[in-house]
C-alpha cells in the first residue's frame, strides 16, 4: 500500500508532466480508483492546475461541482480563477453559492473578499459592494489589511462614494503602503489631483507603485509637466536611496515617455530611452511602443521607425503606433507602407478600430479620397467594425477637404451616432478651403448649438456672413458674443530648451522673461 506521503510526492510528480486536459483525467480517475475522488487536498490541486496551467475553467468548474462537501480553500481558488478570467458574474454567483449553501462549513475567509469586491465593481454595482462590506463586519474580517484595501479600492471605483472610502482609510488600524497607494490612484482616477498629491506628500513610506500612481494620474488628466517634475524627483530621489527600492520601473518610463510625447520633450524623452539602457531595465514591448509614440509625437519619426525595426516581438499596439506616427506627420504612403507590412507578415495581429483611425488620417493629409474610401469599407466589410465617432471624423474631413461635399453629407446622414463637433467642424474646415460659404454657415450654426459659449465658432460665423456682405448678421453675431461672454481658446505654442518646456498662448505676457522676449523682438523689428 502506498503511504501517503509517497503519494503526494506521485501526484505532484504526475501534475508536473501534464500538458494536456486528457492527462488530467487520467489522474483524475487514477485518484477516483484509489478512493481519493472527495479528498481536498487532491480536487485543489487538480482544479489549481486546470485553471492556472491549463485556463480550463470549465473542467475545473465540472471538478468543484462533483465535491459534495467543497471548503473554503476549493471555493477561494474556484472564485479567485473566475475573478482572474473576467468573469465576475460566475464568482458572484459561486460566492453566493457559498454563503447560502455552506455557511459553517465553508465560511469565506481574508482571501477570498478581495476577489469578491473586485467581481462586485464589474459586475452588479455600488450596493453589491456595500452588501459584501456587512458580510465581512459580520464574519470578522472587518479590520483585516489585505480585506480592507481591497473594499477601500472597490468603493473607489464609484465617484458617487469617494467620502465612504475616505472614512474606510481614516478609521484603518494599519495602514500599509498598499493602501495609501489606493486611495491616492481612487482619487487621481477620479480627477481629484489636489488631495491625491496631499495624501502622496503625507505618506511615511513610498515605494515604486506609490511613485507610478501620481505620476500615471499627473499623465492620464493631462498634467504632463507636472508629472515630469514627479519624475524627476523620483530619480534624484532614488540617486540617494542606497537601497534602491525607488528606482523606476517600466510603469514609471511609460507614463513618463507619454508626458514627454505630448509637451513635445524630445531631449528628455532621450534621456530617458538612455537610462533604461544604462539601469538594465527591459526594453519589453510595452516601453519599445512608448518610445515609438514618444519619438513620433516629438517629430523624431528616424528614431521612432528605429525603435520598431528593433522590436522583436510586434503586437497589434506596436504596428499602430508606428502607422499613427508616420500619419500625424503627414507622411502618408509611409503609414500605408507600415499597414501593408503588417498584413505582409503573416501573424496573427488583425487591424483594429485604431489602424483604420491611423490609415484614414494618412489619406486625409495625402488627400487619397479613393482609398481612405477603400480602407473605411474595408474595415466595416471585411473586418465587421462599427465605425466610431472618430473613423466618421476622419472621412468627412477627407471628403470635405477634396471638396465631395455631397458625398461628405451622405456620410453625416448615414452615421448612426449623432455627429460631434469634430464632425462639423471637418465640414467647415472642407468649405473654407472650397469657399462653400452656404454650406460652412449652416455648419457653423451647427457647432454654435452644440456649445453656445465657444466664442471661436461665433467669430466664424460671423467671417462667414463678411463674406457674404451680410453685415446686419455680423453684427447680430457680435452682439450677441458680447452679451453672453463667451470665450475663446487662446493659440499656444511651446519650446523645449535645457530640458523645460515654455509654453506662450497668444496675447500672454505672464511669462518670467517676457520683459526679455519683447526687447528681443523690438531689435529684430528694428533691424528689418
Amino acid at each position: 500500500m502506498v503511504s501517503p506521503q509517497n503519494l503526494n510526492d506521485h501526484v505532484l510528480s504526475l501534475l508536473e508532466r501534464c500538458i494536456h486536459l486528457n492527462h488530467l483525467k487520467q489522474l483524475q480517475a487514477f485518484l477516483i480508483t484509489l478512493g481519493h475522488g472527495q479528498t481536498h487536498f487532491y480536487a485543489f490541486k487538480l482544479l489549481r492546475f486546470c485553471t492556472l496551467s491549463l485556463s480550463n475553467l470549465p473542467y475545473a468548474r465540472f471538478i468543484f461541482d462533483h465535491l459534495e462537501s467543497p471548503n473554503v480553500h476549493l471555493y477561494t481558488a474556484m472564485i479567485t480563477a473566475y475573478a482572474s478570467h473576467s468573469d465576475p458574474t460566475s464568482a458572484l454567483l459561486l460566492y453566493r453559492n457559498m454563503v447560502r449553501r455552506h455557511p459553517h462549513r465553508s465560511r469565506p475567509n481574508q482571501f477570498i473578499y478581495p476577489h469578491v469586491f473586485k467581481s462586485c465593481t464589474q459586475a452588479v454595482g455600488l450596493e453589491s459592494v456595500r452588501m459584501v462590506h456587512s458580510q465581512v463586519l459580520k464574519s470578522g474580517f472587518g479590520q483585516h489589511p489585505v480585506v480592507q484595501t481591497s473594499l477601500l479600492d472597490a468603493y473607489l471605483r464609484f465617484s458617487s462614494d469617494v467620502g465612504s472610502a475616505r472614512f474606510l482609510f481614516d478609521e484603518m488600524t494599519e495602514r500599509n503602503v498598499v493602501s495609501w497607494t489606493a486611495m491616492i490612484s481612487g482619487y487621481m482616477r477620479l480627477g481629484q489631483i489636489g488631495n491625491a498629491v496631499l495624501l502622496f506628500e503625507e505618506m511615511p513610506d513610498r515605494d515604486v507603485p506609490s511613485w507610478n500612481a501620481v505620476i500615471a494620474g499627473y499623465t492620464q488628466n493631462g498634467l504632463f509637466t507636472e508629472a515630469i517634475s514627479l519624475f524627476r524627483r523620483m530619480i534624484f530621489v532614488e540617486e540617494g536611496d542606497r537601497g534602491r527600492k525607488n528606482r523606476p520601473n517600466q510603469v514609471t518610463v511609460v507614463c513618463s515617455l507619454s508626458a514627454c510625447g505630448h509637451t513635445g520633450m524630445l531631449q528628455l524623452g532621450k534621456w530617458i530611452h538612455g537610462y533604461v539602457y544604462r539601469n538594465g531595465l527591459v526594453l519589453s514591448s510595452f516601453v519599445s511602443n512608448a518610445l515609438v509614440d514618444m519619438y513620433g509625437k516629438c517629430g523624431s519619426l528616424k528614431e521612432a521607425r528605429k525603435v520598431f525595426d528593433r522590436t522583436l516581438e510586434r503586437s497589434l499596439t506596436s504596428w499602430n503606433s508606428m502607422i499613427n506616427c508616420f500619419a500625424l506627420h503627414g507622411q502618408s504612403q509611409n503609414a500605408i507602407s507600415v499597414f501593408e507590412e503588417m498584413m505582409a507578415c503573416g501573424s496573427d495581429v488583425e487591424p483594429d478600430e485604431v489602424t483604420f483611425i491611423g490609415l484614414l488620417n494618412a489619406c486625409t493629409h495625402g488627400g487619397l479620397v479613393e482609398k481612405g474610401r477603400l480602407y473605411f469599407e474595408m474595415m466595416t466589410q471585411n473586418y465587421g467594425i462599427e465605425p466610431e465617432i472618430e473613423h466618421y471624423g476622419c472621412l468627412v474631413d477627407l471628403l470635405g477637404r477634396a471638396g465631395r461635399f455631397e458625398e461628405a453629407m451622405e456620410v453625416v446622414k448615414g452615421m448612426r451616432i449623432e455627429p460631434d463637433e469634430v464632425i462639423w467642424g471637418s465640414l467647415l474646415n472642407g468649405c473654407k478651403i472650397h469657399g462653400r460659404i452656404d454650406l460652412a454657415e449652416f455648419a457653423a450654426k451647427k457647432l454654435i448649438d452644440m456649445d453656445p459659449n465657444n466664442g471661436g465658432y461665433g467669430i466664424m460665423l460671423a467671417n462667414i456672413y463678411g463674406e457674404l456682405g451680410k453685415w446686419d448678421d455680423v453684427r447680430k453675431v457680435r452682439k450677441v458674443l458680447k452679451k453672453q461672454n463667451a470665450y475663446k481658446t487662446p493659440g499656444c505654442s511651446w519650446i523645449e530648451i535645457d530640458n523645460q518646456v515654455h509654453q506662450f498662448y497668444s496675447i500672454d505676457k505672464t511669462h518670467p522673461r517676457t520683459e526679455e522676449i519683447y526687447d528681443i523682438l523690438e531689435s529684430l523689428i528694428s533691424l528689418s
